[in-house]
């Protein structure tokens, strides 16, 4: 494998001094748990001082460090600050690849899954690069750009946020061609004095790095649609918007099937209908979300396409399992990885549509960081939750007892304290035939109830257990 840096090159965009022998990675890491041989060891301080890890990272067949301080008988670049130093990093890898064109990726539903599909078509056209898991914030996208090749031709990156400001220091680092909002909700206002609308505002920093004559690609049935169109005419933005009342990519029917579902969408004025991997609801329009950004980077709308028909849910994001039980099976959706009521709707919906032969069901943990009107928007899901016509729910956590009492006594399938609690009580009642949905925010570990369905183990009835 070539070098993706050497220590002369490091040393050259960051400023830094070289320790000990030249060397040449392949790779760049931050975390000795995914170090893989050859890469560059980042010695980070956070909650535990990367330095305390430069002997584990080396033994593990790092090609070399960048520190902070010096470490005997390491060869590596020596920095005042290792962030700073990888945020260099990233800036010079960006341009070093000036043919290279940049799509960056944000919004309060759907971002790490968009940003792998995009990715996936992308990977089609050409040499991609993209963020992996969900690398999105001030330590993630400057590790994203340091990792990406030369010769790269095409790529994709997610930007999160918690606070303002948080993307507008990043955008400006990936300096996007495209600029993807997948949508605008309630997520993490409890960080903004004026809810929702900060949140909007947030999201709109993207534009801020945007190259000139960029194109925003904009949720057209987002009720923040005019503010973040504004935010990106301001910036000189060719606007491209997506949806059921999308202009370029117009949503007209979306079909879940067994392998996924068929949507059926007016594309620059054209009909066409074509298949993803994908069942959740709100994949009808970000699948026209995709194939808008990609092709803002060059990629062709039939290659988008036939990514899309390919890429499957990924872990704890609608990933689907089938568990044998005794006398047949248990469908399990795992949407464990997080939760806002934007996502819990599309979930209910998502479930509601599919055919089943037992119970529809939703296991359900605390959506978090929502504020003072956190148990309100909880008890607001019952709505949802009866139009799609579910059966059962099971809630756990302080917030999600405001939902248990706002069912009706029929869909209670039990409340408790916390996931670990709760879990139990699920593989105790659920049955061969039913559909279960798991959704939560992560911080509230609705993971563990995944797991535990996922551990079942057929029991013949009348068995002793």
């Amino acid at each position: 494998m070539s070098a993706l840096w050497t220590s002369d090159e490091i040393v050259a965009a960051t400023g830094g001094a070289l320790q000990g022998e030249r060397f040449a990675a392949t790779g760049v890491s931050i975390d000795t748990r995914t170090l893989e041989p050859g890469d560059l060891f980042v010695a980070l301080e956070g909650v535990r001082d990367g330095h305390e890890f430069v002997g584990e990272a080396m033994r593990k067949g790092a090609a070399g460090a960048l520190i902070a301080r010096a470490v005997e008988g390491v060869p590596a670049v020596l920095a005042p600050d290792t962030l700073r130093a990888l945020q260099a990093l990233g800036l010079a890898a960006r341009d070093r690849a000036p043919n290279c064109r940049r799509a960056a990726v944000t919004g309060s539903v759907g971002k790490t899954s968009t940003t792998q599909a995009i990715a996936a078509a992308l990977a089609l056209a050409g040499p991609a690069h993209a963020s992996v898991k969900s690398y999105n914030n001030h330590i993630g996208v400057p590790l994203t750009l340091a990792r990406m090749p030369p010769g790269t031709e095409r790529a994709v990156f997610e930007i999160g946020m918690n606070h303002a400001g948080e993307i507008a220091a990043l955008s400006p680092m990936v300096r996007p061609h495209a600029a993807l909002v997948t949508t605008v909700g309630p997520v993490h206002v409890e960080n903004f004095a004026d809810g929702e609308t900060g949140v909007a505002h947030a999201k709109a920093e993207i534009f801020e790095g945007l190259q000139p004559g960029g194109r925003a690609i904009l949720n057209a049935d987002n009720r923040w649609l005019g503010l973040l169109r504004d935010a990106a005419k301001a910036r000189g933005a060719d606007i491209f918007t997506f949806g059921r009342e999308g202009r370029q990519a117009r949503l007209l029917a979306f079909k879940p099937n067994a392998e996924g579902a068929l949507v059926e969408a007016e594309l620059h004025g054209r009909r066409a209908r074509f298949p993803i991997a994908q069942s959740a609801a709100h994949w009808g329009e970000m699948s026209l979300a995709v194939l808008l950004t990609a092709e803002a980077l060059g990629v062709p709308l039939e290659v988008g396409m036939t990514a899309l028909a390919s890429f499957a849910p990924l872990e704890g994001r609608g990933r689907e399992y089938r568990i044998p039980l005794a006398r047949g099976e248990l469908l399990l959706i795992d949407e464990s990885y997080n939760a806002n009521p934007i996502s819990m709707r599309s979930a209910f919906a998502t479930l509601g549509a599919r055919p089943v032969q037992g119970r529809r069901i939703a296991v359900l943990t605390d959506m978090l960081e929502l504020g003072p009107e956190g148990p309100a928007m909880h008890a607001a899901l019952a709505e949802p939750i009866a139009a799609a016509k579910l059966d059962l729910v099971f809630t756990a956590g302080p917030l999600m007892r405001s939902l248990h009492e706002a069912l009706p006594p029929e869909r209670r399938g039990g409340w408790a304290e916390s996931a670990a609690e709760l879990a139990p009580r699920v593989t105790a009642q659920v049955r061969p035939g039913d559909a279960v949905v798991v959704k939560g925010s992560n911080g509230s570990k609705a993971a563990l109830v995944a797991d535990a369905l996922r551990a079942m183990q057929p029991v013949e009835p009348g068995a002793r257990v």
